[in-house]
Formats: C-alpha cells, structure tokens, sequence
C-alpha cells in the first residue's frame, strides 16, 4: 500500500512536492489506514557521472535522495524509486542496463525501500533474465528493498516471477476511465474493467510476497464518478492487488478520502491469507465475486458492470461454491455467516432469508461474512 507519482504527475515531479505528499499521507489519515510507500516513479534522475553512478536531476532534487529519503522515513514512512531494465526509461532517462549493480548499491546508500523497474528500450533483452539480475543486484546491496517488476505482462511474468520480484504487472499501464480502451498507436493503455478481465486465470500465481499487480489506482483524478471510485476500489481488494494510490493527495475531496481509507475493504484486500478472489458467476451484468479471508470468512461482492441500475437478488441457499484453488467452501445455507455491508459500514444480520438490493451502474455490493 502506498502512492506513486506517475498517473497524476507524470514527469511534473520534485522534491517538495514529495514531502508534501508524505506530509500529507501522515496528516489525512492514510498511514493509519495502511498506505506506506511514497514512490517516486519517471523522470527523477540527472546524469551519471564519470564513474557511472547516477544523481538525482539536480533542479528538481537538490537536496539529493539521500536527505528525501531521511526525510520520508522521519514520517513513518518507506520511500520507492524508479528505473528500467533497458538503456533508458520510459521517459528517456537513464536506465540500468550495464549499471545493475551500481544503481542497487546507490539506491541502498539512498535509503531506498522499493524499486519500480520498468521494460523500455530493452532491445534484446530477455525479461526473466534481465529481472535476476537486478535481482541479484538488489541482494548484493545489503538493504531490504522491494522489487515490483513492471514488465506488463508480456513475458507471462506471473510463471517466473515469484522468486524474482515481489510483485508484477500482469498488464500494460492503466487509463484512467472506468470501460475503454485509448489507442496510443503502436500500444494502447486500458481502462479499469479491461485489466479486471485480464486478471482472469492469474489467481493461482499469488500469494504472500508475491503478488500480481494490476497496475496503480485512478481513484480521485477526475474521471470516474463516485460509484465507479467504489468499483475499482473494491475490485482491486477482491484481487489482492497492491493499493498504490496515484491521486494528488493534497486536494482530494472528501469522498475521495473515504474510498481509500475504507477500513473493510482494506482489511479484505490485506487479508493474512493473501488469496486472490475469483469471479464466481454473471447473471444480466452483475458480476458476483467471492475471496477467501482468514478465520473462514469470505468477502463477497456485486459488481454492476452495465450503466442502468440492476436488481441483485441473494439466495443464500443456493449460493455454495467451493474453490478448488484454496480448498475452502462457501456454504451459507448451512454456516450461520454474519453480515457487514463494509461500504455502508452497517451489520445486517445473518444468511438465511433471501436479500434483495437495488444496485445502481458502475457500482458495487460488498460484505464480509464472518464465522
């Protein structure tokens, strides 16, 4: 859990604006609720110097990482860096390729905690590969940081990955709208129900330590409703994804707010299982979706995938599933689960009488039912 620069900043970024963000994340609640690295993605670096090793932009990162990074961890706070497997970034700085093992050794002199490493300008590189070796450069560093290999999906990372990184994306970068697809040319960005398909079939990859990554949160940057803010929320913590909120946290609205600091659904995304959810059966639109917790509790949600209200009818009797993958049963006709509406925050009861719920488009239904 954490924030990173690049939906809402792109290459806009410097210091001062990331020890607000940290300020920020302090003050409004948000490190209580979880959210821990302060990720600093593209376009941070100058140059390298005469012996190879890289500086900051000297303009926008004066004060150097090092004094940022004692200045984040003074908050509580962890600090996340940014570079890539080829010769340059995605934004055209310096990459890492020839550099591994100098750039894992500064970034530890920094005080780094978490390394987003991209896939650009990787002319004949082998992905599996070139992620080992930032890998190996990352041990020899001798400081605990956390690799997110953001490799997009192409090289089936979720089938080599678990001893290699620590999350990777499963798709390429998300846009922020709620159902489409923007066509860049020669590679198109995603929409947040685009990636959710494409979640389809990687649940079995994930666990603690290693989880698939859906890619950053658009929740507060102007393009979703609050229904849709409620969805993607929602759907990310079904999945087990990584909540890296990508929003200017210094004028967020309240709303805004309340989504990302939702304490059930966070508490189902951070479940100790760490079990990824599964789509269980669509019916008119509505997708419902269940996910194993801890203590044999189950998150269950109603996704409205249509724009038009929808009427969700549940029949507990008929609602047993049995997931093969964590080898639990869902058997609400015969255990007594209690019920926690954990959007309105509000207990109903137990299973037993059939429920029926209006539920407007591009919203969610979500309960925890707990033993």
């Amino acid at each position: 859990m954490g924030w990173n620069s690049w939906n809402k900043f792109a290459c806009n970024i410097d210091e001062k604006l990331i020890r607000e963000i940290a300020d920020v994340m302090v003050a409004n609640g948000m490190k209580d609720a979880g959210y821990t690295y302060i990720n600093i993605d593209d376009c941070w670096h100058g140059d390298r110097d005469s012996l190879g090793f890289i500086h900051p932009d000297p303009e926008r990162f004066p004060s150097g990482m090092k004094a940022l990074a004692d200045y984040v961890h003074s908050k509580g706070l962890k600090i996340g860096i940014y570079s890539d497997a080829g010769s340059q970034t995605c934004g055209g700085r310096p990459g890492s390729r020839g550099y591994e093992f100098q750039d894992a050794m500064t970034y530890a002199e920094w005080g780094i905690d978490y390394l987003k490493y991209d896939w650009c300008n990787t002319e004949g590189l082998r992905a599996e590969g070139a992620y080992k070796t930032i890998t190996a450069a990352l041990k020899k560093a001798g400081r605990p940081i956390v690799l997110s290999i953001c490799e997009w999906g192409s090289d089936k990372p979720w089938e080599w990955a678990q001893d290699v990184g620590h999350l990777w994306r499963t798709t390429g970068d998300i846009y922020n709208c709620f159902d489409c697809i923007h066509d860049h040319g020669t590679w198109k960005s995603l929409g947040i129900m685009q990636i959710l398909d494409m979640q389809e079939g990687l649940r079995q990859y994930a666990g603690p330590g290693h989880w698939n990554d859906p890619d950053m949160l658009e929740i507060g940057n102007g393009q979703l409703t609050p229904a849709q803010d409620r969805a993607h929320f929602s759907m990310w913590a079904m999945i087990a994804a990584p909540l890296m909120s990508g929003n200017d946290l210094r004028s967020m609205d309240k709303n805004t707010l309340e989504v990302l600091t939702n304490p059930g659904v966070i508490a189902i995304n951070q479940d100790s299982l760490g079990i990824q959810g599964f789509r269980h059966l669509v019916k008119d639109s509505v997708e419902c979706w269940l996910k194993p917790l801890e203590d044999g509790a189950w998150a269950l949600c109603y996704l409205n995938r249509s724009t038009e209200v929808k009427t969700v009818s549940i029949d507990w009797q008929d609602l047993q599933v049995t997931d093969e993958h964590s080898n639990r049963q869902f058997n609400p006709g015969k255990t007594p689960y209690k019920i926690r509406n954990v959007w309105t925050k509000k207990d109903m009861g137990s299973v037993g009488k059939k429920m029926t719920h209006s539920l407007a488009g591009h919203d969610v239904l979500m309960f925890k039912l707990s033993i």
